[in-house]
């Protein structure tokens, strides 16, 4: 990998992360913040998708900062602790809202830049 692909993402990422702090400082809420930034990011990386980008920006938003800013796991682990404490319906309505949402998300960020 080059450097200047690795430092992109690198530069990303590190955006990416504080930006998904910050939301989560800001929301303060269990599950809430992860479906919130898994939902954002969507939108965004479905923009960048349908824009098509390349070089070190594609990798920067793309990998680094969309990868950074959404978190798969940490949506896995509070929907688990989601049914532990609230029980198996809520953690349900979690997931397949997140999901649903984030799908959506993709489709309405494409839309925006007018590939759909």
């Amino acid at each position: 990998m080059a450097l200047v692909s690795a430092l992109a993402v690198g530069v990303g990422g590190a955006a990416g992360a504080v930006s998904r702090y910050a939301v989560g400082l800001a929301i303060e809420r269990r599950a809430l913040d992860t479906a919130v930034v898994n939902v954002a990011g969507s939108f965004l990386l479905g923009a960048l998708v349908a824009v098509d980008p390349s070089g070190p920006a594609a990798l920067a938003l793309g990998v680094g900062f969309c990868g950074a800013f959404t978190t798969f796991s940490s949506f896995a682990v509070e929907t688990v602790r989601l049914a532990e404490d609230e029980g198996v319906p809520a953690a349900a309505a979690n997931a397949a809202g997140t999901l649903g949402a984030a799908l959506v998300a993709v489709l309405a960020g494409m839309a925006l830049v007018g590939v759909l």
